[in-house]
């Protein structure tokens, strides 16, 4: 062993950040906190409109494929994680949604209800608005910066406007009492800049004696002593090493990244390790099972007037006028969030709550991570909320560098299938109603060519793609097929603990990075509260 720390924390994503700051606040605690990727100094990391740069940027992307999927023609599926200090918080769209109250409820584990993790999200935020002192739902002087848009668009006024006439509410605040409706959409950044988790909690306590930060850190395996995790193996450079945990090892690796490695660690099921030769330690069949994600597809409209990003794109002052407005002010298009605005609709009238979500952009393109469309154009998706479709995440073989197989099976049920097809009926409607109608040349994609279920169907099998919500692959709960026990500890073994989106039983209703950190939030305090030891 190189080193011994009291916890090792893997991954420094939105919850290692998170779990890195709360546990060193203790002195006499030893962290160690251990990244793949390098540090966060990426200009465009801090740029919030900087997502489009990194979306495909090897050096801060594990940049994924999926497998050939089976009801999207085969495709493989892009999948971008952040492989950097904040992880995917660094370079995602820094859309700030919490999900459904029902979302947590529905979870049915001993302390993770809404009412019961409301709280962290609350100590997490440092919402900036007025009046919200006293607001029981939203959080002030939190780590985490919370904002809204810097300032409006005309598009995304005729959007709201446009979902109003097609009959549904308008809502200024999707993390407020309802979710339901139009509105513009909140984002992790302050003053213009990105609150990546490693800028909100890593930063201010980088200097603590007490907290060991390693990056370009790729951990190979978690080391067991019998059944309890006792330090890990990781590569730096040329150089192997291993660091020993005192009390625990913490998983932060993402719903991608945690399974990898424990299946690696010989914590997965028997055969798949047996298969490429990794020794067993437990024999746990749902380790990178049961994955779900937010599959979505777009309508790209062409403009009838030059105030989009495509047209900002095509022109050199209009570019200058741009950074200008953003270095002096911190507003204009390089300050907004993947999603300026939006809305989650119910697709069936029946249905107590919103089953699907759109995002709402001032571009186009033909994929996410290439080039904008040379005339004016903008977009609107529909992302289901709650998929039954479920995929899995499995290693290729016993090298760590190996990205691991990923099978999201999108579409893989009536369901799916028929949520999708009439959400994005309903997100057309929207588009037809007065209030946009002027703003609307033509639309793009998928044009008129595409009016039957079957034609809908066919557009989403070759143009649908994920929104990068993966969770669930190491699921918490109290039944069989539950991976980790309400405190997040890896059932069957000792001083193992997962944190991060494999440990939702079932994905929640919007962007995943909020639950996240409220998530690491709790766990701060539930290895704090000396809840750990022997598990079931």
């Amino acid at each position: 062993m190189s080193a011994s720390y009291d916890y090792i924390i893997v991954g420094a994503g939105s919850a290692g950040c998170v779990l890195a700051n709360r546990l060193s606040a203790d002195a006499s605690t030893t962290v160690l906190l251990l990244e793949a990727g390098p540090r966060d100094t990426d200009p465009w990391i801090h740029i919030p409109l900087g997502y489009g740069k990194l979306f495909k940027k090897p050096s801060v992307n594990w940049s994924y494929f999926s497998e050939p999927e089976p009801q999207l023609n085969g495709r493989k599926i892009f999948t971008p994680r952040g492989k950097v200090l904040g992880g995917s918080s660094s370079i995602n769209g820094l859309v700030y949604t919490r999900g459904q109250p029902e979302d947590f409820d529905d979870w049915e584990t001993p302390g993770w209800s809404f009412g019961e993790l409301l709280p962290y999200f609350k100590k997490s935020e440092d919402q900036v608005g007025q009046g919200l002192d006293a607001d029981p739902l939203h959080g002030r002087g939190g780590p985490l910066a919370v904002s809204d848009q810097s300032e409006p668009h005309e598009l995304c006024d005729a959007f709201i406007e446009a979902a109003v006439q097609a009959g549904h509410p308008r809502n200024p605040d999707f993390n407020g009492a309802e979710q339901e409706g139009a509105g513009y959409q909140q984002l992790t950044a302050r003053n213009g800049r990105r609150c990546s988790t490693a800028v909100g909690y890593l930063r201010p306590v980088a200097g603590r004696e007490n907290l060991t930060v390693e990056t370009d850190a790729l951990v190979s395996r978690v080391l067991f002593s019998g059944m309890r995790a006792c330090g890990i193996e990781y590569v730096k450079g040329e150089a192997s090493l291993q660091a020993k945990a005192n009390r625990e090892v913490i998983l932060c690796g993402g719903a991608i990244n945690t399974p990898q490695i424990l299946q690696l660690s010989g914590v997965g099921p028997a055969a798949l390790l047996a298969e490429h030769g990794v020794p067993l330690v437990l024999d746990q069949p749902h380790v990178g099972e049961h994955l779900q994600d937010h599959f979505q597809a777009r309508i790209a409209l062409k403009c009838t007037r030059a105030i989009t990003l495509n047209d900002d794109m095509q022109s050199w002052w209009r570019m200058a006028r741009m950074g200008l407005r953003y270095a002096l002010l911190r507003k204009g298009p390089l300050a907004v969030s993947a999603g300026y605005a939006g809305g989650f609709w119910r697709t069936r009238p029946e249905l107590k709550r919103p089953d699907v979500q759109t995002h709402f952009l001032t571009f186009s393109l033909d994929r996410m991570g290439e080039k904008l469309h040379p005339f004016s154009g903008f977009t609107a998706s529909i992302c289901q909320l709650r998929p039954s479709s479920r995929g899995s995440v499995r290693i290729r073989s016993s090298d760590p560098r190996a990205a691991p197989a990923i099978r999201y099976n999108y579409l893989d049920t009536e369901l799916d299938r028929r949520t999708m097809v009439d959400g994005m009926r309903l997100l057309r409607r929207i588009l037809e109603q007065p209030a946009i109608r002027p703003y609307i040349a033509a639309e793009y994609l998928p044009g008129a060519r595409v009016q039957t279920d079957d034609e809908w169907l066919g557009y989403l099998r070759e143009a649908g793609t994920t929104i990068y919500h993966p969770t669930c692959s190491a699921k918490m709960g109290t039944g069989p097929d539950a991976v980790v026990d309400s405190h997040l500890r890896v059932k069957g073994l000792e001083g193992l603990r997962l944190v991060d989106a494999s440990v939702m039983p079932a994905v929640v209703s919007g962007n995943t990075n909020a639950a996240v950190i409220a998530i690491a939030e709790k766990a701060a305090d539930l290895i704090h509260s000396n809840l750990g030891g022997r598990t079931s």
